[in-house]
């Protein structure tokens, strides 16, 4: 018996409303860190500070996908299991 695992994929649409959602909030981001009336210092602490949030976020969200795999990977099923 063949065990054929589905692997669901995200339409065409959401992923263009998420590179798009992404690409607004970073834009936005950055005119308002730009636009601050504060020193350089601390406008530049913000980037960096944003940086870091966005390439941990990234970094967590593959961590957590690769656990997903992983445990679906692992299970087996019983060709009785739904007996």
């Amino acid at each position: 018996m063949t065990d054929t695992s589905v692997k669901q994929q995200s339409s065409a649409a959401f992923y263009g409303q998420a590179v798009a959602s992404f690409s607004v909030a970073m834009v936005a981001t950055a005119v308002g860190i730009f636009k601050l009336q504060a020193d350089t210092w601390v406008r530049a602490f913000l980037g960096v500070a944003v940086l870091y949030l966005v390439t941990s976020c990234f970094t967590l969200a593959k961590v957590i996908r690769d656990r997903q795999e992983a445990h679906l990977a692992q299970r087996s099923y019983s060709p009785f299991e739904k007996l």
